[in-house]
């Protein structure tokens, strides 16, 4: 069964509607340039009021490696996805990393092979944004990807695409933010239950 990232949390509400859902991880963003940006603080308060066994995701950009470490560590962060220009040594830190990569053509897959990551995120290619566009891309693009490593696919998913996409892409997990969203920052309740329902359900 896939596995579902929520992205883009902000506040404690959205973080435990996904929970009970089903949501298996949940997603902080801490680039101070997103509008689902959320202090450390924050984050971690909500992260200390989660059930067991929900895996919390720090979304960084560009940022410097002490400063990854010590938000993580202050707010009780799992795993890291970067989500910038990273190169593959920015990537070894110790933990489990996710490398986001921006997919416009078939070639924006060749910089995988020089990344030793938990998983790859796969986004789509935008110039104004570094994701949340929900804009999708080609997911024969993706299913080649899937040679690389685990794949989390992002992009422009939502309740009434979510199960085409799992079906033909396949991945180790699914990734939503504008895509279950009331508004920037604020979750749809009703989209956050099916999408996580339909994407759980394909076989």
């Amino acid at each position: 069964m896939v596995k579902v990232k929520i992205c883009g949390i902000t506040n404690l509400g959205d973080a435990l509607v996904a929970a009970e859902f089903g949501a298996d991880a949940l997603g902080f963003v801490f680039f101070k340039g997103s509008p689902r940006y959320i202090p450390p603080d924050e984050a971690g308060k909500i992260i200390l009021d989660l059930p067991p066994f929900i895996t919390a995701v720090g979304v960084f950009v560009d940022e410097k490696p002490e400063e990854v470490e010590r938000i993580m560590k202050h707010a009780a962060i799992d795993v890291a996805q970067f989500h910038g220009h990273e190169p593959p040594e920015a990537c070894s830190i110790g933990r489990s990393v996710i490398k986001a990569i921006r997919i416009k053509e078939l070639t924006d897959l060749d910089s995988l092979k020089h990344y030793h990551v938990s998983a790859f995120l796969l986004d789509t290619y935008t110039p104004e944004s570094f994701g949340g566009t929900g804009q999708i891309f080609n997911w024969d693009i993706a299913v080649d990807a899937k040679q690389f490593g685990k794949i989390v696919l992002a992009g422009g998913l939502n309740p009434d695409n979510i199960e085409k996409a799992v079906r033909w892409v396949r991945p180790y997990a699914v990734d939503v933010s504008s895509g279950v969203e009331e508004e920037k920052g604020k979750k749809d309740h009703k989209k956050l239950k099916l999408f996580i329902e339909r994407a759980k359900s394909v076989l």
